[in-house]
């Protein structure tokens, strides 16, 4: 798990929800996620790990929070807009396909 992966909540109230990596925990079981519109970067989500699917790292994201350059929630927004336009199935036993249009 790295600092500006896409992730996808597969269980919770937030369940099938995107969000970014923004923060990760000292011991690396928890990780901050945050959609920039309901849980802002400023007040980030703590969930477990094993609560969320990896996707891919957004390296713009990535920089900059390695980097400790301010993130924005628009940017965080506009990064989950592309991905959800996107036609890709989870199945939420971690695996990933994408539907080949038709």
């Amino acid at each position: 798990m790295e600092l500006g992966q896409v992730a996808l909540s597969k269980c919770g109230r937030d369940k099938e929800k995107y969000f970014i990596v923004v923060d990760i925990d000292d011991n690396k079981e928890f990780v901050y996620i945050s959609d920039g519109d309901i849980r802002k970067i400023e007040k980030p989500k703590k969930k477990k790990i094993k609560h969320i699917i990896p996707l891919h790292i957004e390296e713009t994201l990535n920089t900059k929070l390695v980097n400790g350059i301010k993130v924005t929630n628009s940017e965080l927004k506009k990064c989950i807009r592309n991905i959800s336009e996107q036609s890709t199935n989870i199945n939420f036993d971690n695996s990933v396909s994408v539907n080949e249009g038709g």
